[in-house]
């Protein structure tokens, strides 16, 4: 259905808006995989997600009616396959300046795919691509944030946080979504200039622990070091003292963050 408060050109202007699902990024890829094609911009928003997965299908858990959880649909033909995780950083930067602008610079992005206030989680992104050959056909965009949840489980609790918390007042959910998409639409078609280098570096300057030193858990041993880069296909680049090396989604873990 069309959503005329949205002042985009087309992310949001096809908004979904479900009252329970398993997950918003498989509800998309039903739709994705019927013969009629889907506008590029079309937003799935759910108030309840109760089976959301983030990266590698980890849980992704939230109260019900509290967060925003929404899928968004892409289709970035203008980037090659190998220059994926340029949609993750342009999706990643665009989060975050939203969340900034509530809560300030305290907000910074977690490599690869998570959204961090000082130490604690607020919020995750599982994007799922599809590849045709050597065409960038398709991009689901899971996003999911801590909004007005006030408690979390036990377990959460130490690593998690929610704009409540921070700012210990509620807030509108719709309108939150509106302001995502809206700054997600202006940073898509900065990514189409084709400015990486730009990308690159306002990337790296929101970056979680960007040359701070940290420890980091790579191979089952304890390694410290700092986060010096991350290049535009995506790997960390972690400078220790005896060695720069390059590092794949999972093949290094945050110590003492989850």
């Amino acid at each position: 259905m069309q959503n005329n408060t949205f002042s985009t050109l087309f992310v949001g202007q096809n908004l979904i808006k479900l009252t329970e699902v398993d997950s918003t990024n498989n509800f998309m890829k039903a739709m994705v995989s019927n013969s009629e094609p889907l506008p590029e911009g079309t937003v799935i928003m759910a108030e309840n997600q109760f089976a959301g997965r983030g990266q590698q299908g980890n849980a992704w858990r939230v109260e019900p009616g509290m967060n925003l959880t929404f899928s968004l649909f892409l289709t970035p033909g203008f980037l090659t396959p190998a220059q994926q995780f340029l949609l993750n950083m342009s999706i990643s930067l665009a989060v975050c300046e939203v969340l900034q602008n509530l809560m300030g610079a305290f907000v910074k992005i977690k490599w690869p795919n998570d959204f961090y206030y000082r130490d604690k989680k607020i919020g995750g992104m599982l994007i799922e691509n599809t590849i045709a050959g050597f065409r960038y056909k398709s991009a689901i965009i899971g996003i999911g944030l801590n909004v007005n949840q006030e408690h979390f489980d036990v377990d959460l609790a130490r690593r998690a946080t929610s704009v409540y918390q921070i700012l210990q007042q509620k807030f509108d959910v719709p309108e939150l979504l509106l302001n995502l998409c809206g700054s997600i639409e202006k940073e898509y078609l900065k990514l189409k200039s084709a400015n990486y280098k730009c990308l690159q570096s306002a990337y790296l300057k929101n970056l979680y622990r960007y040359n701070e030193k940290a420890l980091y858990l790579v191979d089952g041993k304890t390694v410290d070091g700092q986060i010096e880069d991350v290049t535009l296909e995506g790997l960390l680049v972690l400078r220790s003292a005896h060695s720069v090396q390059q590092y794949g989604f999972k093949e290094i873990a945050f110590v003492n963050v989850d």
